[in-house]
């Protein structure tokens, strides 16, 4: 899944207009235009498409956070480092915080989506990277999260 896709479902999902979507870039450090946001929720064949790029997602995905849950208490080390890779198990626990979701509300969304998981496997998503019991998220999984939030929320 591209950056722009994943912005595309979360933004329907939870049904943010254009102003909200600028001010979540905003609170992440992105000042953008009107016709900026347009063009990344474009679709890759459609005109005036531009990619999102790594950072921007990072910033989204801070902004985000800060956006549904204020600003971190002092001291409280970043989401996402600026050097850290951006991985679809960072971009899902942003998602999970910023929606204030817990274990079983998650396992809800899956279950929507008619995606099962189970609670060992949603927990290791959650492990850092090198835990014994890690599990990369990969794009399905992702996808199935997003296809159970719109369902969750627009049903």
């Amino acid at each position: 899944m591209t950056y722009n896709d994943i912005l595309r479902r979360f933004r329907y999902a939870v049904d943010l207009s254009d102003d909200a979507m600028i001010d979540i870039f905003s609170e992440g450090g992105v000042t953008l235009e009107n016709a900026e946001l347009v063009a990344l929720l474009r679709r890759e064949e459609d005109e005036g498409y531009e990619p999102c790029s790594e950072k921007h997602m990072k910033q989204f995905l801070t902004g985000l956070v800060r956006f549904t849950r204020g600003e971190a208490p002092a001291g409280t080390p970043p989401l996402i480092g600026e050097n850290d890779p951006l991985t679809n198990n960072v971009i899902l626990k942003a998602m999970r915080i910023a929606l204030e979701m817990h274990e079983q509300d998650m396992l809800d969304v899956f279950g929507q989506a008619g995606f099962t998981v189970s609670r060992a496997e949603l927990s290791a998503l959650f492990r850092k990277k090198g835990h014994k019991n890690y599990k990369p998220c990969g794009d399905q999984l992702l996808r199935n999260f997003l296809k159970g939030l719109t369902l969750h929320n627009r049903a």
